[in-house]
């Protein structure tokens, strides 16, 4: 049996390659838009590619299934459950499978969704009937589960937590101690609230640390457990169009044009004409100098998050780039949310836009110290965009708290006193995300912490946990 796991850290998200040195042919699980990865890996092991096919209609990203099966003659598969757009084989639970030598058991797993399945890897050239891993999508996580509240509503989630404690109890912890778990939802993903760090796991593993499956022998205490949804992250905007994507089915990208590089002045005509400018460099280099209204968020680990926050869905995005070699990875980023290709690139970067005598903008960066003594003069406001958990640990007296996946639709619940707004978050990448929208799109002044909360409790300021006072929003 070969066996793979593609990361992308960006989305946290985990895909698989599963295939049979019998047959050479292979099972693509849970793909992200990019499939050129997966065919280069099976190309090099003498693998075809027969089968595609999702967990569960994903919020997170947009799918690769449909994208596989334009590439060469793959054979979609889906969930019996799901109400899917696309020509496709159904799977029901109990369903068996087999490629050569390596065989797959299909699992109804609801709860993260209603349709979620999860598939049970089976090695026949060592064991027929031992199951060797679990291709769990959201269904168990490492040291977590998926959050069951996606499909909104307080009803739906507490129905979609009593089904979640039922795949628990009789799908999951009915497998074997050493079975291996492999998740769709990995570090650095928001489909959980306390994902491990890890990027696999065994059931045995799960069943004696994980604490959510400790709740698992009182459904009533699970469901409890699986509602405290004050602790999960926001829910990115750009979210709720993914599943509806993913279930009628991707359109395929077809041939992607290069993004052409600008003039300045292309630059400021695109914008003029609506073209939405973001900015992928630093904070630092950001607060320095930027074209006029335009978005930073850093080019990162945690883009594809954010750009998919402060654009609005049918955005046409005009990029300035830290340097050229990021068009490519920015722009997969892009399109992995359902972003067309940007218009273009500014050439020359932001040395071509000064030099051009076009105007510039600056956001100022001010450190915890400085933030510290204009608090105390009664000279700024504080707007912390962290997590809810984060907010929780602690936090800055005064503060008001919105987070940053909610400030696009509560602009008008910031606080409009006069005085600048200060806006921080761990280290300061989310707060200039944040403080570049509300420049441009409100009148305030506003400045952004360097640092954020991590700086300030390294230079031993105080923080408090009370969720009431005159900050919150």
């Amino acid at each position: 049996m070969f066996f793979e796991q593609f990361y992308l850290r960006g989305l946290g998200h985990a895909s698989y390659l599963v295939g049979s040195d019998e047959t050479g042919e292979a099972l693509l699980f849970d793909p992200q838009r990019d499939v050129s990865g997966y065919f280069d890996v099976a190309r090099a092991q003498g693998l075809r590619i027969r089968y595609a096919l999702d967990s569960h209609g994903h919020n997170d990203y947009l799918s690769g299934l449909t994208e596989a099966a334009a590439r060469a003659d793959v054979e979609l598969l889906a969930s019996a459950a799901a109400e899917v757009g696309f020509d496709h084989r159904p799977l029901r639970d109990g369903e068996q499978f087999e490629l050569g030598d390596v065989g797959f058991e299909v699992l109804h797993t609801p709860g993260h969704t209603p349709e979620h399945i999860s598939l049970v890897v089976y090695d026949r050239s060592t064991s027929a009937d031992v199951p060797a891993m679990l291709l769990s999508g959201g269904a168990l996580l490492v040291g977590d589960l998926a959050r069951p509240d996606l499909l909104g509503g307080r009803d739906r989630t507490e129905a979609a937590a009593r089904e979640f404690c039922r795949t628990i109890q009789t799908k999951i912890l009915e497998l074997p101690d050493h079975v291996e778990v492999y998740p769709t939802h990995v570090a650095g993903s928001l489909c959980g609230g306390n994902i491990g760090s890890r990027l696999s796991t065994t059931v045995g593993y799960e069943r004696r640390t994980n604490e959510i499956l400790a709740t698992v022998s009182s459904k009533a205490e699970f469901v409890e457990q699986c509602l405290r949804l004050d602790n999960l992250p926001a829910v990115p905007p750009y979210w709720a169009r993914m599943r509806r994507q993913n279930l009628a089915g991707v359109a395929p990208l077809g041939v992607l044009g290069e993004p052409p590089a600008l003039d300045p002045d292309a630059v400021r005509r695109a914008a003029g004409d609506g073209a939405v400018v973001l900015d992928t460099r630093t904070p630092e280099a950001f607060g320095g100098a930027h074209i006029p209204g335009a978005l930073n968020v850093g080019h990162g680990a945690s883009f594809p998050t954010w750009a998919g926050t402060v654009l609005d869905e049918d955005a046409a995005v005009v990029l300035v780039l830290g340097s050229p070699s990021d068009l490519w990875p920015v722009t997969w980023d892009l399109l992995r949310i359902g972003y067309e290709p940007p218009v273009g690139w500014l050439a020359g970067g932001m040395l071509a836009w000064r030099t051009a005598a076009l105007d510039l903008e600056g956001l100022p960066q001010i450190t915890v110290h400085e933030l510290r003594r204009r608090l105390a003069a009664g000279e700024v406001d504080l707007l912390d965009v962290r997590q809810p958990v984060e907010w929780a640990g602690g936090h800055v007296d005064g503060a008001t708290f919105i987070t940053g996946g909610e400030l696009p639709s509560r602009l008008d619940a910031v606080l409009h006193t006069g005085r600048p707004l200060a806006v921080a978050c761990g280290s300061g990448y989310r707060s200039s995300v944040a403080a570049s929208l509300l420049d441009a799109r409100t009148d305030l002044d506003v400045v952004n912490v360097l640092g954020g909360m991590t700086a300030w409790t390294a230079a031993g300021y105080p923080t408090t946990t009370d969720e009431g006072g005159p900050g919150d929003a």
